[in-house]
């Protein structure tokens, strides 16, 4: 004699609803993923007007990512002015740090100088990615761009050009990178 299976069938003859009431509206949306604490540092002699545009610019894709944006600040093409608001970022426990500007070969371009100076750990793979999707995307800033990415304490510091072009491609191969350091940085590695 042979029996057939009944997914539904439970020990001792019982057996499980063939419908269940389910209101998807009453279901609240889970809070989204928030990547980490960023900062936002432009450096630039042109203030304001390069800040306008860049900081919005930053910021929204930044959140995008998920970051949650602690702030913008606009600092002269100065070498202490730089460090201090790198520093601030580090001390204030921020887990990302983007820097926009001074990454040339300007004389007044010293960014690259400054932020090696902080840094503990460098991460040239995530640099030379940036270079390299810079090359693809025909941002010629990007591609000459002398910026470091690396870790200080425990934030992760990284320094982009300033056209729009360097910031979009570069945001778009910088953020899924730094999102995967800051958890390897929290304990979690995800593996």
């Amino acid at each position: 004699m042979s029996t057939r299976f009944d997914p539904r069938a439970l020990p001792g003859g019982r057996k499980l609803p063939t419908h269940v009431d389910f209101d998807p509206t009453a279901v609240e949306p889970p809070e989204p993923a928030i990547a980490g604490r960023a900062m936002v540092v432009v450096v630039t002699d042109r203030m304001p007007e390069r800040e306008d545009f860049i900081g919005p610019l930053v910021t929204e894709l930044l959140e995008e990512e998920g970051f949650l944006v602690g702030g913008v600040v606009g600092v002269a093409a100065d070498e202490s002015e730089i460090r201090k608001a790198l520093e601030t970022a580090v001390v204030g426990g921020f887990d990302f740090v983007v820097t926009i500007g001074g990454t040339g070969v300007g004389p007044r371009d010293i960014t690259p100088e400054v932020t090696e100076e902080i840094l503990d750990q460098r991460l040239p793979g995530i640099a030379e990615a940036i270079r390299s999707s810079g090359l693809t995307a025909g941002a010629v800033d990007s591609i000459v761009s002398r910026g470091h990415v690396g870790v200080s304490g425990s934030t992760v510091v990284a320094n982009l050009a300033p056209s729009r072009a360097a910031i979009r491609d570069g945001m778009a191969t910088l953020c899924p990178l730094v999102s995967y350091v800051v958890a390897q940085l929290s304990g979690f590695d995800g593996l």
